[in-house]
């Protein structure tokens, strides 16, 4: 139990303040700290909690220890054990002030009261052992004032919803201790969730339906869900609100974000081991040095607990092949979700239990709401603003991400920004855009061809068969079939029922922009797909050995050029 002289908290102090504790314990050390109240943290903890409980006891005469006040700021909530001495505890008084204060400040911190040993009454009344602990209190000449303040708070938290033993678990402490975990337990979630969602989450309901169905869907097994789906279509926002909805089903859950960056550190995967064990053992340090010392301790705390774990942003299957080596430890009724632009992260392991979600772009009416609400505040968008609004959110092609960007970048700019705003989309795409998409392309540096294969995509193929497709590009020594294969895993480009290959618009652009950024110069380019460049090198033959390929439009030119018309012929590799 801290003991300190009561301290008003300050305007530095009542600011507001990151939660690091679930739970803050207040008790006095004497009554119960071995017995009940060990109990009671030991329950907190197994059940997930992150919970303060302070170690030592404070030396009669110390001031208010610091790190006590921060505790009970940064606690979502305080759990006073009443015991028979309680009140006899000036520093425990002291304590019990600061947190009824706290709680005035900080309207959603919880206080929850249990009467362990001690009649609600007697606090209300200071009759009993209370009264007893006054007296004495009164005979050591404490001050009038303090006396006042710990009165007012026994009567103040004696009429607060709290626990009683005798009443509510007839003296059955550890069946008491279990209720008190329940209560907090329901309380908290009522009013948190471990993640803030995008403020305006237009069309999420619908896409989350599935993951929240399958995540409740009581099965027994291990289950693995793949959300899959093109950078910035929003599968991080998805997986954090199934997180957020589900996670309460759980004996245990963690959220592992941006896996893929962190496994880029020196000793990565270690890493992601020690946030996973931080996640699922209630926020202690697990020191670890090796995959192998990580897999067994994982081992060891999940083998009975069911586990919700979010492994966010994957792009190769080593950066979770130790998960998956575990997958028969996880207790029945686990589930795992992944997050990744690659589509065929999972091709070669065979995982019974794995499903796969594509995550689809939204339709017109929720992207003009979406790109609305960031530009404007409001679901639609101002009358004049309309076509405007409703050209912008169509390049965008239901790409969450483009329409957040783009609508805040235009919120409150005059409309003639927004006219060569979109002007310049169409010739050069959004740098912040860019660079979010730009990550799947990167990740094909170690196979240039697929590189390549796919910027001439880009720039010629989009919308042609997939035979045309590999017909002329293996006669220009790519080995097309597998290259379109390799970019559909990455979600770069797709294949309808007809055998015609599509691209994002916004993926488009980033492809068409990389090629732009090669010069300064069409001619020092290695592709030429806009039909302007075309026609000015071809009339002023000013094309180099860079230039790989060049698309041109013969029906729009009056050309005496030995070139003929079709799209093969348009073609060429050097």
């Amino acid at each position: 139990m801290a003991r300190f002289r009561h301290q008003k908290p300050s305007s530095s102090n009542s600011s507001p303040c990151r939660c690091r504790y679930d739970v803050f314990l207040s008790f006095r050390g004497k009554d119960t700290r071995k017995t009940f109240t060990d109990h009671l943290y030991a329950a907190f903890v197994e059940k997930g909690f992150p919970t303060f409980r302070d170690k030592e006891e404070v030396e009669r005469g110390e001031g208010i220890k610091p790190e006590l006040q921060k505790a009970i700021q940064q606690s979502r909530s305080s759990v006073i054990v009443f015991s028979k001495d309680y009140a006899s505890s000036g520093w425990c008084l002291d304590e019990l002030v600061f947190i009824l204060e706290h709680k005035r400040i900080s309207s959603d911190h919880v206080v929850l009261p249990v009467f362990y040993d001690v009649d609600p009454s007697h606090l209300r009344n200071q009759t009993g052992r209370v009264g007893e602990a006054f007296s004495r209190h009164e005979e050591n000449q404490q001050s009038p004032n303090k006396i006042k303040q710990w009165r007012v708070a026994l009567r103040e938290v004696a009429d607060l919803s709290g626990m009683v033993l005798k009443n509510q678990a007839n003296g059955y402490e550890s069946k008491f201790v279990n209720q008190i975990i329940k209560v907090i337990d329901d309380k908290l979630s009522r009013m948190r969730t471990p993640f803030t969602i995008a403020p305006y989450p237009t069309g999420m309901d619908s896409r989350v339906e599935f993951i929240n169905s399958w995540l409740q869907d009581g099965s027994t097994d291990v289950g693995i869900l793949l959300i899959n789906g093109v950078g910035g279509i929003g599968k991080t926002t998805i997986a954090k609100f199934a997180y957020n909805s589900n996670y309460r089903g759980f004996e245990r859950s963690c959220f592992l974000e941006d896996v893929r960056e962190t496994s880029k550190q020196p000793n990565g995967l270690v890493l992601l081991q020690r946030q996973f064990l931080h996640h699922i053992m209630s926020g202690r340090e697990v020191k670890i040095h090796s995959v192998g010392e990580g897999n067994k301790k994982i081992r060891d705390a999940i083998i009975s607990k069911t586990v919700l774990l979010v492994l966010d942003d994957v792009d190769h299957m080593k950066q979770i092949g130790a998960i998956f080596s575990m997958q028969d430890w996880f207790c029945p009724g686990s589930k795992i979700m992944i997050t990744t632009r690659c589509a065929g992260l999972l091709r070669d392991h065979e995982l019974s239990n794995c499903t796969v979600y594509n995550v689809e772009t939204l339709n017109a009416n929720e992207s003009l709401q979406l790109f609305s609400w960031h530009a404007f505040r409001q679901a639609h968008p101002r009358e004049d603003w309309m076509k405007l609004s409703e050209m912008i959110a169509d390049r965008c092609g239901g790409l969450p991400l483009a329409l957040q960007i783009l609508g805040s970048s235009l919120s409150g700019r005059p409309i003639d920004v927004w006219k060569s705003a979109l002007e310049k989309l169409k010739a050069i795409p959004n740098n912040e855009i860019l660079q979010r998409l730009r990550i799947s392309y990167d990740a094909l540096q170690d196979n240039p061809d697929d590189q390549n294969l796919f910027l001439h995509i880009a720039c010629f193929f989009v919308g042609k068969r997939k035979d045309y497709i590999v017909r002329i590009l293996d006669g220009c020594d790519f080995f097309t079939v597998v290259g379109i294969e390799n970019l559909m895993d990455r979600c770069l480009v797709t294949v309808d029922q007809d055998e015609k290959v599509s691209m994002h618009q916004m993926i488009c652009d980033m492809g068409r922009e990389i090629v732009r950024l090669e010069s300064k110069e069409p001619a020092n380019r290695s592709r030429l797909w806009n039909d302007k460049d075309s026609f000015n090198v071809l009339r002023e033959k000013s094309g180099t050995e860079t230039i790989e390929g060049l698309a041109l439009d013969m029906h729009m030119h009056s050309l005496n050029t030995p070139w003929g018309n079709s799209d093969e012929e348009n073609f060429r590799k050097d």
